[in-house]
């Protein structure tokens, strides 16, 4: 459970420096906003979730091999 939360954590901050990148803005626009038009939010949304996906592999994986080094199986 810890490290879904780390993970959250590490993702929301990675996705926003790539946003502020990408898009030169320093907030990532919110589906709810009415200053945003459906192409940027929905960019946004692909984005974040590409990025928690990653991050949420790379947390597993890390995890599934900590255990099978620390158990020999």
């Amino acid at each position: 459970m810890v490290s879904g939360m780390l993970g959250g954590a590490v993702a929301g901050a990675v996705f926003k420096q790539v946003w502020k990148f990408a898009s030169g803005k320093e907030e990532p626009p919110q589906a709810t906003s009415g200053e945003y038009g459906w192409g940027e939010i929905l960019v946004a949304a692909a984005i974040q979730g590409a990025i928690f996906g990653m991050v949420k592999a790379a947390i597993d994986r890390s995890t599934a091999r900590g255990v099978h080094r620390a158990t020999g199986g």
